[in-house]
């Protein structure tokens, strides 16, 4: 299996199908940089007294902000009157291990279902969002329709890992050593890998299994000619897991 998480966030779903017995190549989709400036973010958290909610939509959000809150000489006290809302289990538990409550984490993690969630308590409020450079833009303006004030920082970006090109062209050219399953974890995994492999290997491609963590990622899988064979219930890591395991039953 191919996983193709950002280096440092591999481990989890790697060590997980290795010990279902799994063959498992790591080889990143995704590089996770800091933003062009963190000014927005920096200035955004200097008036945090101003904000009634932060959503964070990612544990990488949850990293660049307080590592920036850190710069400016805050503490978690800072964040005390805010209500927190957080896109899924990973990032809630990202949030609580600073010493921070969470307010709400919706049913499904996705932007959609943070919507939902705050539909009811959100109208008349100013909210945070902080999250990658590029993003789907569900949650900021599904929330203005509702009547919340919503400002939205670059906390981090995404980025093709130019050092993962030949090795995964090489993996997609050889027959023998094509993974059975490759995984994606976000969109911007299924976009990066097209990216990467390029032309003639997109046609390699289709003959594998794809792995998806949940129907935004598989909308993507679709959008970009790829199929979708697994995908997560529940999207998380721990649920696409599952899935791959089901699909191995069948």
């Amino acid at each position: 299996m191919l996983v193709g998480r950002a280096r440092h966030q591999a481990g989890a779903l790697s060590s997980s199908l290795r010990k279902l017995g799994a063959t498992v190549l790591e080889i990143p989709f995704i590089k996770i940089r800091k933003p062009g400036s963190y000014g927005p973010l920096d200035e955004a958290l200097r008036g945090l007294t101003e904000y009634d909610w932060l959503i964070l939509t990612s544990v990488n959000g949850v990293d660049a902000v307080w590592e920036r809150t850190k710069k400016l000489g805050f503490t978690k006290r800072a964040f005390s009157h805010l209500k927190i809302a957080a896109i899924g289990p990973a990032t809630k538990k990202a949030i609580e291990k600073r010493g921070l409550n969470v307010d709400v984490v919706p049913p499904e993690y996705v932007a959609e279902s943070v919507v939902e969630s705050l539909r009811e308590q959100i109208a008349g409020k100013r909210v945070l969002l902080a999250r990658a450079k590029v993003a789907r833009d569900v949650i900021p303006t599904e929330l203005r329709k509702l009547g919340a004030r919503i400002d939205v920082v670059e906390a981090y970006e995404t980025v093709v890992p130019a050092s993962s090109r030949n090795r995964l062209r090489a993996l997609m050219k050889n027959s023998k050593q094509r993974p059975h399953v490759i995984t994606f974890t976000s969109s911007s995994s299924v976009r990066n890998f097209v990216t990467l492999i390029a032309g003639r290997n997109v046609r390699a491609a289709r003959d594998i299994q794809m792995a998806s963590i949940g129907p935004v990622t598989s909308a993507t899988l679709r959008e970009l000619g790829l199929s979708v064979d697994i995908e997560a219930k529940e999207f998380t890591i721990p649920g696409l897991v599952e899935a791959i395991v089901d699909s191995r039953k069948s």
